[in-house]
């Protein structure tokens, strides 16, 4: 997909972070924008911020785990501009530093929480819209938004990790399927590490239904060594208009697998390598 001008893009994740950010390059290439995301109040910020700008903008609340809420979506979308071109499913949580413990030790909610917006919100956005854009017959794209982390061995963040992982094998075969029938249709799946945005304080937009009871007593030495890594990253992390420049990069040449942060690229190989030589990963 070479031609932005005049299509239409639909974002979940929209109003903060790389959502906004990928909203903000939208309206810069003339296309019209679906903002989505489950922060009514951010929402409205963000729609009341491009439409000043003269975009033609949609906001609508959504909680992408839900597939009636994705279906509405859609559908005020094409009631609104008649189509979808350019999908991003880029929602994303992971839970606080607070459960930064092992899997067996993360609550069901959390599992829920998290599996229900970073994998369930990717399969609902293309299981509504995959179908609309092959009945358009107009080259279209869908961005899924992964992680360096679902693609590198590791030991913190696991049910995050586990979730961008299944992102990253359901863009391959998304991709494989619809190259294989012949669809103007391209994917691409982001693999970032360090982006400036506020994923830490996803906590804030947990449903009631699936929060945990309140942590008490001081950090672990574990947690402590996850928030340090946080803090940490967050100060080199790369600006988010950077990140969206090499989107949409590979939107344009129909990359597939999006990694934005070559000095990741060892581990990634390591991983491989382990893989194919029969090695196990090692604590690092």
């Amino acid at each position: 997909m070479r031609e932005f001008k005049g299509k239409v893009a639909v974002i979940t994740g929209a109003a903060s972070g790389i959502g906004l950010g990928l909203a903000e390059r939208c309206v810069k290439e003339g296309m019209k924008v679906v903002l989505a995301d489950i922060d009514r109040p951010a929402l409205n910020k963000a729609e009341k911020r491009l439409k000043a700008e003269g975009a033609a903008v949609l906001a609508v609340r959504t909680d992408v785990s839900k597939i009636a809420d994705v279906e509405a979506l859609a559908q005020q979308t094409i009631a609104a501009f008649g189509g979808a071109h350019l999908l991003f499913n880029n929602a994303g949580v992971q839970v606080g530093v607070q459960r930064a413990k092992p899997l067996w030790e993360n609550t069901l909610a959390d599992w829920q929480w998290v599996t229900g917006v970073n994998y369930w919100g990717v399969v609902h956005g293309i299981k509504v819209f995959v179908s609309r854009m092959l009945e358009q017959k107009t080259p279209c794209h869908i961005v899924n938004t992964a992680s360096i982390a679902g693609i590198t061995s590791g030991t913190g963040i696991g049910i995050y990790k586990i979730t961008k992982a299944a992102v990253v094998m359901l863009s391959e075969t998304l991709y494989l399927q619809l190259r294989q029938c012949g669809a103007p249709i391209g994917v691409s799946v982001l693999c970032p590490s360090g982006v400036q945005t506020n994923l830490n304080e996803a906590e804030r937009n947990r449903p009631a239904e699936l929060s945990n009871p309140p942590e008490t007593g001081p950090l672990t030495p574990d947690q402590e060594r996850v928030l340090q890594r946080f803090q940490a990253m967050n100060e080199n992390a790369m600006p988010v208009a950077q990140f969206v420049d090499l989107v949409f990069q590979a939107i344009m040449e129909e990359k597939l697998y999006v990694l934005t942060h070559p000095e990741r690229n060892p581990q990634v190989k390591q991983r491989t390598d382990n893989m194919l030589q029969g090695k196990n990963p090692t604590l690092s």
